[in-house]
């Protein structure tokens, strides 16, 4: 083999050096956007839950209180006693309507009720954009495998299909970035 033969070959294997090298780092980039897609889809999740937590602990309050205020209402009270139960029970439903909706603090059902979905809409979105990110580190890893098989086996076409698959990578992951309900058959 002639010197410009082996000078053609050490151009392409740093030329497939470099490709890999791209491909290594954008896989880096796709798995740390992945984590912290998966950690916060996590927290989201955790919120959600303590939310509904809230939300189910307010509705079995305030059914205890309708269930005394009915069993009050029901039984006859003492006689001289009928303002001090009909004051209790204007307390208790206040106090009900209170804990249905509370806008000055956000605990209200209602304002609970709408803290966890929006929690669990940042969870699902989370979890769409790591399932982006987890598709495109797989092509970066699978395209890193192909050009480094360039390599000892001198087929060109397995550089070409490790860069589709650095392209394919780069796409995924910027759907999962900028536009993750895109393509909802990828999950």
């Amino acid at each position: 083999m002639s010197g410009g033969g082996h000078g053609a070959i050490e151009g392409s294997n740093k030329r497939v050096a470099l490709l890999i090298s791209i491909l290594a780092l954008f896989l880096a980039g796709a798995e740390t956007l992945a984590k912290s897609a998966q950690t916060e889809a996590l927290g989201a999740n955790v919120e959600a839950s303590n939310q509904w937590a809230y939300f189910q602990a307010r509705t079995i309050r305030a059914t205890v209180l309708k269930t005394a205020d009915e069993t009050l209402a029901l039984t006859t009270p003492a006689p001289g006693n009928e303002a001090a139960v009909k004051a209790k029970r204007e307390d208790w439903a206040k106090t009900i309507a209170r804990w249905e909706s509370e806008p000055a603090t956000g605990e209200g059902r209602k304002e609970l009720a709408a803290k966890a979905q929006a929690s669990e809409h940042k969870r699902d979105l989370a979890l769409e954009r790591y399932h982006h990110y987890e598709l495109a580190s797989a092509a970066f890893q699978v395209g890193i495998v192909l050009a480094s098989a360039q390599v000892i086996t001198g087929i060109v076409l397995l550089a070409f299909a490790g860069g589709f698959l650095g392209f394919a990578g780069l796409a995924l992951a910027a759907f999962g970035l900028f536009a993750p309900h895109t393509l909802p058959f990828l999950h």
